[in-house]
């Protein structure tokens, strides 16, 4: 079964620094896009970072500059280095895979089961 597995969430405080991991496992050979969304509460999901399989990035203009997207095409896993960290940043954050390129064939907008960020003092 291909699943995408998020880690890395918790509490830090305003100023502080968190990376997230995401993980794609199920004989993948490769990905399109894989991106970071959030939900903050009672808002809409929203995009704030993705990466190509070949490594183009792209941020939302909120955490352009604070925030780093990464991947290890190797392990399958992406990663969201967040630096200087701001209690807006503080949200559900989910991984998503626009395809996967599996043993069995393509899997389309693959979601995580989300990961909590909470930024407080």
């Amino acid at each position: 079964q291909v699943q995408l597995a998020e880690s890395g969430g918790g509490l830090v405080q305003p100023g502080g620094s968190l990376r997230l991991s995401c993980a794609a496992s199920g004989s993948i050979f490769s990905f399109g896009v894989m991106g970071w969304y959030r939900q903050r509460s009672g808002n809409e999901r929203e995009l704030v970072a993705s990466i190509t399989w070949g490594g183009t990035t792209n941020y939302a203009d909120s955490v352009r500059g604070r925030f780093s997207i990464s991947r290890d095409n190797a392990k399958m896993t992406v990663y969201l280095q967040m630096n200087s960290l701001k209690p807006e940043d503080a949200a559900v954050y989910y991984c998503n895979a626009d395809r996967l390129i599996t043993s069995r064939g393509i899997v389309f907008n693959l979601w995580g089961q989300g990961t909590q960020v909470t930024v407080s003092s």
